[in-house]
């Protein structure tokens, strides 16, 4: 376990929503679950900008806006960040200097990791191989800052992979929703974001089309917007 500071208190008394997580899903706790949030959650909340980075690919672009957007209409402080680069792996990212000098240069609150959106559906031993020493590699820069990492669990793609017969988005999506769960664990009990779980549940309300671009791969607008919101509820609760 690692030692509780001074900023762990801090961030867990700011944002009990993700200790509950820590406990709900039965993760290590990254601090000393005797810390107890405080009886003015908002009070708390309201003291400075809640500072958010975003460390991924084109996923990612307009995710930071539209959580921000989203917070800010629901009264939030929120200040985001981003580190992304169109195709860029976690590997990538670990090696490129601007991304760990954007890292470093703030006290950030919390550190958004996505992995390119294939790699987390790879067969295990693989994505054991390119992905967990790149995702654990970010959370303990993270956590170095005192920020809290949370994994960004993209979605599969509108019809699956193409090369792989009667693979399909609920396929694909399950992949990836077992490669992210399983890097979380390994890197010793991260938060998951679960944004390809929201994009599930539109796809069996029937508004599966609307989340993609029309490549079928990068979120629309409205594919933003849902999941802004799995980050917003992730990080301020409902």
């Amino acid at each position: 376990m690692m030692k509780r500071t001074r900023e762990h208190e801090k961030f867990w008394r700011k944002y009990p929503r993700l200790f509950s997580v820590f406990v709900a899903l039965g993760f290590p706790a990254c601090v000393d679950t005797s810390v107890a949030p405080v009886e003015n959650q908002e009070q708390v909340r309201d003291v400075k900008k809640t500072e958010v980075l975003f460390i991924g690919n084109s996923y990612s672009f307009g995710v930071p806006k539209a959580f921000r957007k989203l917070a800010e209409k629901r009264d939030k402080k929120v200040r985001v960040g981003s580190a992304t680069h169109g195709g860029w792996t976690l590997e990538q990212h670990a090696a490129h200097d601007p991304t760990l000098k954007k890292l470093r240069s703030r006290d950030w609150d919390v550190v958004v990791i996505q992995e390119q959106s294939l790699r987390p559906a790879l067969k295990e031993s693989d994505r054991r191989a390119v992905m967990d020493p790149a995702v654990r590699f970010f959370v303990e820069q993270a956590k170095t800052i005192g920020a809290t990492p949370i994994l960004y669990q993209t979605w599969g793609r509108r019809d699956g992979r193409d090369w792989l017969e009667d693979d399909d988005f609920f396929k694909m999506n399950a992949r990836i929703r077992e490669g992210y769960r399983s890097a979380a664990k390994r890197a010793g009990g991260v938060t998951v974001a679960p944004a390809g779980d929201a994009w599930e549940r539109e796809f069996l309300a029937g508004r599966g089309q609307e989340l993609f671009h029309e490549d079928g791969t990068h979120p629309s607008e409205f594919g933003d917007m849902v999941t802004a919101e799995v980050f917003y509820e992730t990080i301020f609760g409902k």
